[in-house]
This record gives C-alpha cells, structure tokens and sequence, in this order.
C-alpha cells in the first residue's frame, strides 16, 4: 500500500476525500493544521469533527498542536489582502508546509489536500503549491479536484449523515470578518 497523509482542512471537506483515497489503495492518515482557524472555540469544534471523522473511518489522525499566534505572525503583512487573495495563497501553503513536514516525519511518500473539494478555491492553485511543497519535502503529491462529479454536494451530504459540524466561514478572523460583512 502506498502511504499517503491527507491535509484536512475541515471534517466536510474531508468526507469524500478521505473515502476515495481508501478505496483507491492508499493506507491514508488524516492531518489537521487548524492553526489558521480562530477563535480558538471554533478551532475546537474544528478539531472535534476531524477527530469525529477519522473515528468513523477508524482511520489515524495527526493534529498539528494549535498556535495562531504562529500564523498570524506570518500573515499580518497581508492583512488588509480581499478575501481570496494573496493572503489566502500564502495560508494554503502555510498548511501544506505543515502536512508536508508531518508527511516527512512519518515517512509517507504522498501528499494530498481536501481544499479542492471547495467551490470557493482555485484548485489550481492549490495543486501548484502542493506539487511545490511536496517536492521541496521529497514527497509525491496527488493532483486531485475534488470537488468534480459533484463532490462538494456530496461532502454535503455524507457531512449531515455523520452529523459532522459545518461552519459558515473558511476559518481566519479575516474570513469571519467578510462573512459577518456580507451577512
């Protein structure tokens, strides 16, 4: 089997992913950063489904330990940047940076991400810092969008099946802030 860590960025994205990957042969360990996700009450809820998931694939989970002050600190100079922008570039690969040394650390040869499964983000994108990360970490990446054959619908739905939480925001204060805004 190939050994494969999967960055999860949240427990819905990570539902169809983390099946799939399954089934495709690969022994998969879930990672979750988290460190971008604030308040930290939020984080934990974040974390609880995570954990909720990996449970019901009685699959193994790696959370990285919460410090946003460590984010934060490297995203404040982009901190007036629109939603979508360069700052969230920079926090896709600030998680992948993550993934890819936790990948390393446990000696997996393949990286791969849930954010893909998103409507919202540029799978392209995505896949560039993740093929850049992954060979920067002597690691293969996984090029997937999942969000086709209607995978963000089904994330959707396996999510409510599992009684999974689904946020309202991408995670940062920033992000909460522009939700908040558009309510």
């Amino acid at each position: 089997m190939k050994s494969l860590l999967l960055h999860i960025c949240c427990a819905p994205d990570g539902t169809i992913p983390w099946t799939a990957l399954i089934e495709e042969g690969y022994d998969v360990t879930g990672y979750f950063y988290g460190l971008n996700i604030h308040p930290e009450a939020e984080y934990i809820r974040r974390k609880e489904a995570v954990e909720k998931l990996a449970s019901s694939l009685s699959r193994p989970l790696a959370i990285e330990p919460y410090d946003p002050q460590i984010w934060f600190k490297r995203t404040a100079i982009l901190a007036s940047e629109p939603e979508g922008g360069a700052r969230c570039t920079l926090c896709f690969e600030l998680q992948l940076e993550g993934a890819a040394k936790k990948a390393a650390e446990l000696s997996y040869s393949w990286l791969c991400t849930t954010l893909t499964i998103s409507p919202h983000k540029d799978p392209e994108r995505i896949n560039a810092l993740g093929e850049a990360v992954a060979t920067r970490y002597g690691l293969r990446w996984l090029h997937k969008v999942w969000r086709k054959n209607n995978g963000f619908v089904r994330s959707v739905k396996a999510s409510h099946e599992l009684g999974l939480y689904r946020q309202n925001y991408c995670g940062c204060s920033y992000s909460a802030k522009t939700t908040e805004t558009r309510r």
